[in-house]
């Protein structure tokens, strides 16, 4: 890989005098008979991006149950619908327009660094990544909750400590091995995590009693447990732009998965939820982690019940791999930008960036004490700080660069944009007003780390203890009017 030192200013800029951005030459990355990248291998192809999204929102109605315990039947279904339309809807169109805009690894963080100045790039890096491993930490826990009511012995203790250790460094070499294999393995274990449910679908049609799907009770409603639960099962839309390098065609295969994808993951939802709280009496208390397998019991049998199981620790297993797929790329996507160090950059002989894999992993292990309410908590907090800079970067890339190239562009103008985001907006305020103390606390101070670090690695660059470079073979990013200095202490990213 060609690099060109993080000091040296980038003179061939791709804007006109008046700072109107025409276009970012990602020439590579625009044609179509293009199959593989720089470093021979094979990209991917629309049918394992779709399931590599879907892995990354969702992965299944698995972890959906809280939305009923927190709040009963209808408003577990009326937020679903709502959240998709209010959130999950405008953030993946940001990301296929952001998306196509910016096609190389590392994503929102090339977005935020284009139209913020690589300090808040970092910053979104940061969150994102600590966001992603946190969530990444969920999986296991998810994985033991299913089967330990099968092999007890996994339900607590040095036993799970254990299991957690073993799953977490094998799907860690399966991510070694290459981003084609996680795909591939996606699209299985999405048809086998699905094809159950659809099964219990059919089965509960004839129990199904709609006047259960309208109980409720306001004044009994976890409003926290049940925002937290919505949220997190309908966020994440955009981790996929951290592998858009590895896309085949990205400015046209994006957005089409992106909306293949949606289709999938609500559709993944509403379908159990609808069918299941109807066909069977509802004790909201019943409704945790791992219930629908207790619902397939009831209206299936043991048969059902186990294929649940089953779908549900496979499926935990794909969400881990395509995340950890996720948050790798994202540093060496970083480090290509010279906001990390050059060894995060070097690639493995499968293309896979292997330190990031190995930093990914051990951020795991660290977090798996965590319980799956502070996770998902903890998560939720840090992806809101990092989304609210996104919103940013969109809206201020729209003002400035209105003309630069957009092979897919949101067919609103900047008003219209602004009015798009002021709901998912006014949805972050909300999920981080609601959380605890605690995780309040421990996210904050997670942030103000970040604040911190950055400031450091440019003093480790400046002393030169570590390389820092951006690879030759990306383009310019457009002029924001950020003002770096010319000299040795120019911040990592240049534009």
């Amino acid at each position: 890989m060609k690099l060109r030192n993080t000091a040296t200013t980038q003179a061939n800029s791709a804007c006109l005098p008046m700072g109107d951005c025409v276009g970012i030459n990602y020439s590579s990355a625009s044609e179509g008979e293009e199959h593989k990248g720089g470093h021979g291998i094979p990209k991917v192809s629309i049918v394992p991006l779709i399931f590599l999204i879907f892995y990354e929102v969702s992965g299944g109605p698995f972890g959906i149950e809280d939305s009923v315990k927190a709040a009963g039947p209808l408003l577990a279904i009326v937020g679903f619908l709502l959240f998709a339309l209010i959130w999950s809807v405008p953030e993946a169109l940001i990301t296929a327009e952001m998306g196509t805009m910016f096609p190389e690894n590392g994503g929102y963080v090339i977005w935020v660094s284009s139209a913020l100045g690589p300090f808040w790039g970092f910053q979104q890096g940061w969150a994102k990544w600590l966001s992603g491993v946190i969530d990444n930490a969920l999986y296991p826990v998810l994985f033991l909750d299913y089967v330990k009511s099968s092999i007890p012995a996994l339900g607590s203790g040095l036993p799970r400590t254990l299991a957690v250790l073993i799953l977490t460094v094998a799907l860690t070499y399966m991510n070694y091995r290459g981003l084609t294999i996680v795909g591939w393995v996606s699209v299985f274990l999405g048809v086998f995590s699905l094809l159950p449910f659809f099964v219990m679908g059919l089965i509960a049609i004839p129990r199904i009693e709609p006047s259960r799907w309208f109980e409720m009770d306001l004044g009994s409603v976890n409003w926290g447990l049940y925002l937290n639960t919505l949220f997190w099962n309908l966020n994440y839309w955009d981790s996929i732009s951290t592998l858009a390098g590895e896309v085949e065609n990205p400015k046209r295969t994006l957005p089409r998965a992106l909306s293949y994808a949606l289709v999938l993951v609500v559709g993944g939802y509403l379908y159990p939820l609808i069918s299941c709280t109807a066909a069977a009496p509802v004790v909201r208390e019943s409704w945790s982690d791992g219930y629908f397998s207790d619902v397939a019991r009831i209206l299936g049998g043991f048969w059902l019940h186990s294929w649940i199981q089953a779908a549900a620790a496979l499926s935990n297993m794909g969400n881990f791999v395509t995340e950890m797929s996720s948050d790798s790329y994202q540093l060496l996507g970083m480090a290509e930008r010279g906001m990390l160090p050059e060894f995060f950059a070097k690639r493995s002989r499968y293309g896979t960036p292997l330190i990031g894999i190995l930093f990914s992993a051990f951020g795991v292990v660290l977090l798996s004490w965590m319980s799956f309410q502070e996770i998902i908590a903890a998560e939720n907090y840090l992806y809101c700080f990092g989304m609210i800079l996104e919103f940013i970067a969109f809206i201020k890339l729209r003002v400035v660069h209105p003309n630069a190239s957009r092979p897919y562009k949101i067919p609103l103008g900047t008003a219209g944009a602004v009015l798009m985001i002021v709901p998912p907006a006014v949805l972050i305020v909300v999920v981080m007003t609601l959380a605890s103390s605690k995780v309040m606390v421990i996210s904050v101070l997670a942030m103000l780390l970040g604040f911190a670090l950055q400031p450091c690695l440019l003093y480790v660059e400046k002393r030169r203890w570590l390389k820092f470079s951006i690879s030759a073979e990306l383009p310019n990013l457009p002029d924001t009017g950020v003002k770096e200095e010319e000299d040795d202490t120019t911040l990592p990213l240049v534009f």
